[in-house]
């Protein structure tokens, strides 16, 4: 039986399945993009694929805080677009 690795929501702290999160990367150029295949280099931070979540990061600034860096609101509105 194969092991399904988790990775911990930087909004709600639950851990989930990796495949259900969504991940968004500071990559090595320092623009932040969302990672589809997970395996892009850079700092990466998991968000929960939910509307609530990615609006309750955009208000909390935890992916600010994840990725140590300035996130510019359309990278929001692109998670937005992602999860609809």
């Amino acid at each position: 039986m194969k092991k399904v690795p988790l990775r911990k929501c930087v909004v709600t702290q639950v851990q989930y399945p990796k495949m259900d999160l969504i991940r968004v990367v500071l990559t090595p150029e320092d623009s932040v993009e969302i990672d589809e295949t997970g395996r892009k280099n850079g700092r990466g931070a998991y968000l929960k694929r939910d509307l609530e979540v990615v609006e309750l990061a955009r208000k909390n600034r935890a992916l600010e805080r994840a990725l140590r860096t300035k996130i510019d609101p359309s990278v929001y509105d692109d998670l937005v677009n992602y999860v609809s």
